[in-house]
């Protein structure tokens, strides 16, 4: 499923994730969902977690990093403007507070065949674009086959599992399956975005451009300037306004995002009243730079809020089509010099919890030693698998005070097993070439992550540099495998499925924009994918998700690095929110302005 939401605790899974058949079958529903039944039955108001008589006015204003050239973030050409899914629909509207339930807004029914070879979808009467042109099944259809043919290429991984789409009548389509039995497919059409066939047939959707988009959604682009910001206006005849999934949502007049060249820029305008909200990634500025007599009087308003979403995978990731990195063996002994113990006592102030799986956090990670259902998931590939996997899995932690001389012996003799030689103060291979590599970083504010770490890497010869580069340049350079080494965070649902062959897939591996940054490529991992998506229990599913994050971990293709299970947020007090908040988001788009602001924006440097 698309999401940027991360883990739930164990115990919950017991109560929720029990597979439910009655949402599904040869009927029409009002609702489907992955495990147990719907929260919301036919009929309801609005989300728990929303305030249907929230009032609706003022402005939002918020920050971006780095710059925009394009108004088009389905492709991989140009760098997308942030917020730009304001102003589309999709067939069905996920809720905040179930694992994966789905609700109608394009669509106002959907029917699942009894298995799961197909989904269908009747489309609202009064559904229509911002033009006033309704919404249609053939809609629907191009906007699917658009994606599919001209988007990034995570789409045409991501729906790989359909075979046809269909115009059954003007206000109905249908999604046919290759395969029976993919539960999570359904639930993933119905998140697709609508595009106007209309707005887009004469045009080129694949090129990167600056033309204003048409949707259907809640706001829509009111201005912008190239790079600086974009201004987004709330739809005042949104055809979906009154649809229970919207109710108490989308309550802001204006949104406006302003861009910065960088993260600390950005935090001292926020100080000023430049702009009213911000999520902190920084547990350094969240322990030193929040003081003040702004935040002593109670004007800006800091909290900690628990985050009980997946934590997914954060770390230095390898890209593996370099050849200097293809043997697992010096991955494993770079991966040895990263000294987090270090690192979160000296830099982080103790903040963070370091990452020791794929799903880390939640009931989906690996345990130290194998279970008997992972062994036997594993056994018939087990002539393909290094013995690790099936041994308990290795701690690299250190004491914490710097000392990493254990580690640097381990990493050595990895090396020398690969073929290299420490000669002369250099890790060397047989034609006498050191081992270097570059960091490539869009943050100045992780060099002092990188430094100590490049340290250890010095004290057994390998020479590393950093490459600091614009958020731009640093997306391009990800997209066309321009690179050595990056940090970046791959998030993870509460119920992987799909999305897992655009991660870890060989089709996907050397695919220009995928998804799989390291270029990992083993059929067992395709295999265990395609074991995971097809689970017919939730039993299986966890028990596949363990044995196929159990090989990836055997792969080095990324050093772990520490996650944090809680938003750090701070804004300025001008705003009220529901009383229930949402389980699985912030739910910022249920909050309301209290204190009214000025909705005429000046478009200005920055």
């Amino acid at each position: 499923m698309i999401s940027f939401n991360k883990f739930i605790r164990v115990y919950l899974f017991c109560a929720l994730f029990v597979i439910n058949f009655s949402v599904y079958g040869a009927n029409w529903s009002d609702g489907i969902s992955m495990y147990g039944d719907l929260k919301y039955k036919n009929g309801f108001i609005s989300f728990d977690y929303a305030n249907p008589s929230a009032p609706k006015g003022g402005v939002l204003k918020q920050a971006s990093i780095g710059s925009f050239d394009s108004l088009n973030s389905f492709i991989v050409k140009g760098n997308a403007a942030a917020g730009l899914s304001r102003i589309y629909d999709t067939l069905l509207q996920q809720s905040a507070d179930e694992p994966f339930s789905l609700y109608p807004l394009v669509a106002s029914q959907v029917k699942v065949a009894d298995d799961f070879s197909s989904v269908s979808f009747l489309i609202n009467s009064n559904a229509k674009f911002q033009d006033g042109e309704a919404i249609t099944a053939s809609d629907v259809k191009f906007s699917f086959d658009l994606l599919v043919n001209e988007g990034a290429p995570h789409f045409r991984s991501y729906y790989s599992g359909v075979e046809q789409v269909t115009v059954d009548a003007p206000l109905k389509v249908t999604f046919h399956f290759k395969e029976i039995g993919n539960r999570e497919l359904p639930l993933i059409i119905g998140q697709v975005p609508i595009l106007p066939k209309h707005f887009w047939q004469d045009k080129d959707f694949s090129k990167s451009s600056l033309v204003i988009p048409l949707g259907s959604g809640p706001y829509r682009v009111g201005s912008f300037q190239g790079g600086k910001q974009i201004v987004f206006e709330r739809v005042e005849d949104y055809w979906a306004k009154d649809i229970a999934v919207n109710k108490g949502r989308h309550n802001f007049d204006q949104i406006i995002i302003d861009y910065y060249r960088d993260d600390a820029v950005a935090f001292e305008a926020f100080k000023s009243g430049a702009f009213d909200y911000r999520l902190e990634s920084s547990s350094k500025r969240w322990s030193t730079g929040y003081v003040g007599e702004q935040f002593d009087s109670g004007q800006i308003v800091v909290e900690t809020v628990a985050d009980k979403n997946p934590q997914g995978m954060q770390g230095f990731w390898f890209n593996l089509r370099k050849d200097k990195f293809k043997d697992p063996k010096v991955r494993e002994a770079i991966s040895l010099l990263f000294d987090f113990e270090w690192a979160n006592k000296t830099l982080f102030y103790g903040a963070y919890t370091r990452i020791d799986s794929f799903y880390s956090g939640s009931e989906l990670s690996t345990e130290t030693d194998i279970s008997e259902a992972e062994r036997e998931i594993l056994s018939p590939y087990k002539e393909q698998l290094p013995d690790a996997v099936f041994e308990p899995l290795k701690s690299n932690k250190t004491l914490g005070n710097g000392n990493v001389r254990e580690q640097m012996r381990a990493a050595v003799k990895l090396f020398s097993e690969a073929g290299y030689e420490l000669k002369d103060s250099k890790m060397q291979n047989k034609q006498g070439e050191q081992f270097s590599f570059e960091f490539l970083l869009y943050s100045k504010d992780f060099e002092r992550v990188i430094h100590p770490f490049s340290r250890n890497l010095q004290r057994i010869g390998i020479k590393t540099n950093i490459r600091l580069v614009d958020v731009s340049q640093f997306i391009n350079r990800l997209n066309n495998f321009d690179f050595d080494m990056l940090s970046l965070r791959k998030g993870q649902s509460i119920s992987p499925g799909n999305e897992q062959v655009s991660f870890w897939g060989c089709d996907t591996a050397n695919e220009v924009g995928t998804s799989n940054w390291a270029g990992i490529c083993s059929p067992v991992i395709d295999a265990l994918t395609t074991q995971l998506i097809m689970a017919d229990t939730r039993e299986s599913l966890v028990n596949t998700t363990k044995a196929l994050d159990r090989v990836l971990l055997s792969e080095f293709i990324v050093i772990p690095q520490w996650y944090l299970p809680a938003y750090r947020i701070a804004y300025w007090n001008k705003f009220s929110r529901p009383k229930t908040s949402p389980y699985y988001d912030l739910g910022l788009d249920t909050w309301w302005i209290t204190e009214k602001s000025n909705v005429n924006s000046t478009l200005g440097n920055k």
